[in-house]
């Protein structure tokens, strides 16, 4: 499936450090990426109704991620799926007597646009689960192969027995498991699972809806097998960060590490950390589609709000943050993003040629070079990106009291290298 194009980023001076990131399974701050690659899958959207802010904020989270290992020295392989066959699709497009098809195609398309706008960087392989079908099949297959499936009326699932280090991602009691399934689209009171947790990897098909021919018959895969198989094929059996939203750490990726173990032959790895970006509100209750209660990146920039300005509304709370979409909220981020184009308007300076960093910044402004070191030490610490707001603010608001700035456009970069906004 063919990406979006990515934004130039500006190549600054010197290197950042590493960056830590908060490990869900650990609870721990640990290291991203040790070693000099640097490797990412992030679970994408379902394109029926596509791009809310609580997408943009989980999406510009792991963009961070991608600008802070770059910004590190790190060579990174990002890897994004989209499910664009599901449930969810296909009762939507039902419900509008639409082709599931054409409401996917249009969806996609949209979210390109919406990420494109706020200059989220493209992963290197966009996957959808339909071109990924083969490979699906294949991964159900290495499961079959280690006895971890069964067939209940038609349908193949995944015994989570046959995963000894099954809830180590989540760290749940099987009570909490049931009840969380029951609300995430699994079926824990189906009859005649032999566990109430095993998950659906092969869904016979149904009157009236798409389906591939395989080995368990036609049909069509689950959404945790789907991530797992995508993962493995395009990073490995272990790579260093699965992403997604906070509603994903069960059962989705418990779920796709479990399958993934098993059709590797055991082990305790799939991501070495998974990191997981909090939920995003309007008056008090999470955006989600099922409420309706959704604001649209799409209708925002219709609407003549800048792309930048959303950006640094979302920007303004911490990634793993629970947080509410508010009017207020978007009327800082405009001011702030006003604030900040001012500010290097009044500097003095050009940016040096593309792709040569200025060596000798720190001579014409320490104070730019001290904002860089700062923002670095902020992204580096669990993508601070409030605390990476917050340095450039100052800057701004001494540069708009006076103060001269004869290197903004190493103010300029690093807004842009580091945290996306382009002034």
């Amino acid at each position: 499936m063919e990406s979006w194009r990515s934004a130039t980023v500006p190549e600054l001076p010197g290197r950042a450090p590493s960056p830590r990131i908060s490990d869900t399974a650990s609870g721990e701050l640990a290291v991203a990426a040790a070693g000099r690659a640097a490797t990412l899958y992030a679970c994408g959207i379902t394109p029926y109704d596509a791009t809310h802010i609580g997408h943009a904020a989980t999406f510009i989270a792991w963009d961070l991620l991608v600008r802070a290992w770059r910004d590190a020295g790190h060579d990174v392989t990002y890897v994004q799926n989209v499910t664009d066959v599901d449930d969810p699709l296909l009762e939507r497009a039902d419900r509008d007597g639409e082709d599931w098809r054409e409401l996917g195609s249009r969806e996609i398309e949209l979210y390109r646009g919406d990420m494109t706008a706020l200059r989220v960087l493209a992963p290197a392989s966009f996957v959808g689960a339909v071109e990924a079908m083969g490979l699906i099949r294949r991964f159900n297959l290495a499961l079959a192969g280690h006895g971890a499936l069964y067939e209940l009326t038609g349908d193949t699932y995944f015994a989570r027995s046959s995963d000894p280090a099954f809830g180590t991602v989540s760290g749940l009691d099987p009570a909490a498991m049931a009840k969380l399934s029951a609300e995430r689209g699994g079926d824990p009171g189906r009859p005649g699972k032999k566990d109430p947790l095993d998950a659906v990897v092969w869904l016979a098909a149904r009157p009236g809806e798409p389906s591939w021919e395989s080995e368990f018959g036609a049909g069509r895969p689950g959404w945790h097998v789907e991530c797992a198989a995508i993962a493995t094929e395009y990073l490995g059996a272990v790579f260093d960060i699965q992403a997604g939203g906070s509603d994903l750490v069960y059962p989705h990726h418990e779920m796709s590490a479990s399958h993934a173990r098993v059709a590797g032959g055991g082990g305790p790895l799939f991501a070495r950390r998974y990191a997981h970006a909090g939920m995003v509100r309007l008056d008090g209750e999470k955006m989600s589609k099922s409420l309706g209660n959704l604001v649209f990146v799409s209708v925002l920039r219709s609407a003549g709000v800048d792309p930048m300005a959303i950006r640094l509304a979302i920007l303004a709370h911490h990634y793993r943050q629970d947080w509410d979409w508010t009017e207020a909220g978007l009327a800082d981020a405009e001011r702030r993003l006003d604030r900040w184009r001012r500010a290097v308007a009044l500097g003095a300076g050009r940016s040096p040629a593309p792709g040569r960093p200025g060596s000798r910044a720190a001579e014409a402004d320490p104070v730019a070079v001290a904002v860089l070191a700062s923002v670095r030490e902020r992204m580096a610490d669990d993508l601070d990106a409030p605390g990476a707001l917050a340095a450039i603010d100052r800057w701004a608001d001494a540069v708009l009291a006076g103060s001269p700035a004869p290197a903004a456009w190493l103010v300029a970069d690093t807004a842009d290298a580091l945290l996306g906004v382009a002034l």
